[in-house]
């Protein structure tokens, strides 16, 4: 019997729509899978938790099979990092008109609020500077159930586990300590919460009651939350009235055997200058500090970054991250000075 050759266009067609048949089925969500309590890394988080901490073992398979293990917070704990951004590309993500804006605004909003954390000696628009490269101001907090995220990478996340399950237990002591229910809060999908992205154990540690009301809420109180960036700043080395970093020309200078690929106060402020870089200061000249290269097209932004700029780079590693809340907080209060008589001079730059 002779096959019958298919009417043209019917194989181009049949794989069109096998095709189509895929991309409508990429779009289907991939159901959540409630976490199997009975599991033994999970039976064991939980003796571990009843006999270190007294959680009653009962309560807690039981809250945590209500978890729920989701393969989109899998999918972006192991997408690729997006492709390297110059400075220029990375800045102009973060200093914007509408940032800086929002800076100006939430400022007038919460200026007792901001003005009583700033008296620690963390300025004001640093502040703002990390809630605004953050969350923008709390725009974008995340959507992730915190306990969802940390369990799915606490006990699917192999790369990772141990760290999460840490992060998981001192989540668990969080909600006990500030009476929330464990199933509420809201965080991006590494289980970072509220305004200023704070972990839960960063959150036992550094969060700070800033409105005296008994609760750490760095979900929706403006005093708490100022007051614990402020807080996790100080406690990591912030120096009031000091700058946090300042212009440099490396132009015929030494730059042999300095490593700008981390943040770290190898130097002083006098080892760089006598290499031959230029950058002005009233630090003294033992000051610790460091040489940061901020990559762009041809070439790099060098710049000095001294204890502060470390403490920032404490609340994120990137040295680009702490040189944008940097730029956001002299942005913000170079637009606050258009309009408002200076109460003082800025200390975040030079």
């Amino acid at each position: 019997m002779t096959r019958k050759s298919p009417p043209p266009g019917h194989a181009a067609g049949s794989r069109s729509a096998a095709l189509l048949a895929l991309a409508l089925a990429a779009l289907v969500p991939v159901p959540a899978r409630a976490l199997d309590a009975e599991r033994e890394d999970v039976t064991a988080f939980i003796t571990d938790m009843s006999s270190r901490h007294g959680f009653d073992p009962a309560a807690l398979g039981t809250l945590l099979s209500r978890a729920e293990s989701r393969k989109p917070i899998l999918d972006a704990m192991a997408r690729p990092a997006e492709k390297a951004l110059t400075w220029q590309e990375y800045r102009a993500r973060f200093i914007t008109e509408r940032r800086i804006s929002r800076g100006v605004e939430t400022y007038r909003d919460h200026t007792a609020a901001l003005e009583k954390a700033a008296a620690s000696g963390v300025p004001a628009q640093v502040i703002l500077g990390i809630v605004g490269v953050e969350t923008f101001y709390g725009e974008n907090t995340g959507r992730h159930r915190v306990i969802d995220a940390l369990a799915t990478l606490a006990f699917d996340y192999p790369p990772r586990s141990e760290f999460f399950r840490g992060e998981l237990e001192q989540f668990l002591l969080m909600a006990r300590d500030e009476a929330l229910d464990p199933l509420a809060p809201l965080g991006s999908y590494a289980g970072a919460m509220g305004i200023p992205q704070f972990m839960p154990t960063s959150f036992r540690r550094w969060a700070v009651d800033g409105d005296g009301d008994g609760h750490r809420d760095l979900w929706g109180d403006w005093p708490d939350v100022f007051a614990s960036v402020a807080n996790y700043l100080r406690e990591h080395g912030w120096q009031a009235g000091e700058p946090a970093m300042a212009a440099a020309d490396v132009t015929g200078a030494d730059l042999t055997g300095l490593d700008t690929s981390k943040p770290a106060l190898t130097e002083t402020v006098g080892s760089l200058q006598q290499r031959g870089i230029k950058f002005e200061t009233t630090l003294p000249a033992d000051s610790p500090a460091m040489l940061v290269a901020l990559s762009r097209p041809f070439g790099s932004e060098y710049r000095i970054g001294f204890a502060n700029f470390y403490a920032i780079t404490r609340y994120n590693r990137s040295p680009l991250y702490a040189s944008a809340v940097n730029d956001l907080a002299a942005a913000i209060a170079a637009a606050q000075a258009r309009f408002l008589p200076p109460d003082n001079d800025a200390s975040f730059a030079e």
